[in-house]
């Protein structure tokens, strides 16, 4: 499970920017958290919103982008990876808004947890090449981390997980080490943590080609699952099938005891999209993984993201501490009765128009208290009170 995720100088964001899957100490839903025995308990979900062009999208470019940077050689390279749901590539492009920037690193860093672990990933590009990176590991409930690997440019230093084992350490300079020794050697710490990378699921499905990437089971149980939350949801699927000679999926529904059969191409955008997009999240609950998803509320009724968001916020559904990071327009699921103040994110431009982050949780009302877990958010979000959006507070004062 993801703990943190850090970068710098990418996209949009100039500065260093932390975005926290760490649970702070608020009283409400705290049966929702995943807590893993030892350390801090980790958040299920995390949505951020903010105006068009804040900077929501870049900050899971950013994650993307390190996922991609890693898991794509594995994928090119490496053999029998049949846990990895390939993802488009993220190209990383530096802040360029002023001279400095351009001409400067950009680096990210994820804190994440596998079984006992909390590892630490570090990675530094300039102009395409990696200068630096590191792993470390930290075993839950110890105070020192162990290293596995440090590499600064060409020089490379191996921990004892290396040890008595012939490592060529000759890597190509636009190739991660993690990725290197991953595709080359049978290490099994190297493989937890690209297991790890690769279990990562990342879907934008504003985009109209994630409708056309179904992934859906091929076992009874799996199948049964998928079509009692289609029906949850109030979409009424008694089954479906595929046909190889159309190349096309048709959806079965049963009225007044006659089954009617529709192509898939024929349905509703909220359909298409759901059953584009609930075999992954089921995926997903059943195998602990993180989901990031760009614009999760595009085209669907904020009834049914506010379904798809409960059942990572359920432990009784999600036991094996699967996470949700979305981007969001919807104000309809922005309530006190949803989330966690921890969980709600603002993306926005600070003052030399580099975007920025921060949490429900970090604001402050005037007299300095914290924004109370029974406010209305959507609405003192719309009045302008949490920042992140002065284009929709100007336009409460149009006039038209």
């Amino acid at each position: 499970m993801l703990c943190q995720f850090s970068f710098s100088n990418f996209r949009s964001y100039r500065n260093e920017t932390t975005f926290d899957f760490q649970s702070e100490a608020l009283a409400e839903f705290k049966e929702s958290l995943i807590n893993p025995g030892k350390g801090s308990s980790i958040l299920p979900v995390g949505v951020i919103y903010g105006p068009n062009g804040g900077g929501k999208s870049n900050l899971l470019s950013a994650l993307g982008c390190v996922i991609s940077l890693v898991t794509e050689p594995v994928y090119q390279l490496g053999k029998n990876r049949s846990r990895f749901i390939m993802q488009q590539k993220v190209e990383y492009t530096p802040y360029l808004f002023d001279e400095l920037s351009a001409s400067e690193a950009t680096k990210f860093q994820l804190f994440f947890r596998i079984a006992e672990y909390e590892y630490r990933y570090y990675i530094v590009l300039f102009q395409n090449e990696i200068i630096e990176e590191t792993l470390y590991r930290r075993k839950l409930g110890a105070s020192k981390a162990a290293k596995i690997f440090e590499r600064q440019k060409d020089n490379i230093s191996l921990g004892d997980v290396f040890s008595k084992k012939g490592i060529n350490t000759e890597v190509n300079s636009k190739m991660p080490l993690l990725s290197f020794l991953a595709i080359n050697y049978s290490i099994p710490v190297i493989a937890e943590v690209i297991t790890w990378f690769e279990e990562c699921i990342i879907r934008n499905y504003a985009n109209p080609i994630a409708e056309q990437q179904i992934l859906l089971a091929d076992d009874d149980m799996s199948k049964k699952q998928f079509l009692a939350m289609m029906n949850d949801m109030g979409v009424g699927i008694t089954d479906y099938r595929y046909d190889k000679q159309t190349n096309e999926f048709y959806l079965q529904r049963n009225l007044h005891d006659t089954v009617y059969e529709l192509p898939f191409s024929s349905e509703s955008d909220g359909t298409r999209k759901l059953f584009a997009a609930l075999p992954v999240i089921l995926m997903a609950l059943k195998e602990g993984r993180l989901m990031i998803v760009d614009e999760l509320d595009a085209k669907l009724h904020p009834k049914l993201l506010r379904y798809v968001i409960r059942l990572f916020t359920n432990p009784e559904i999600n036991k094996k501490g699967a996470q949700l990071l979305f981007t969001s327009h919807d104000m309809a699921t922005m309530k006190n009765s949803i989330f966690r103040r921890d969980e709600i994110w603002f993306a926005a431009l600070d003052e030399d128009n580099s975007s920025m982050i921060y949490s429900l949780s970090e604001l402050r009302k005037e007299n300095n208290d914290p924004i109370n877990n029974t406010a209305a958010y959507d609405k003192q979000y719309l009045e302008g009170r949490y920042g992140a959006d002065p284009y929709l507070s100007n336009m409460l004062t149009w006039e038209v």
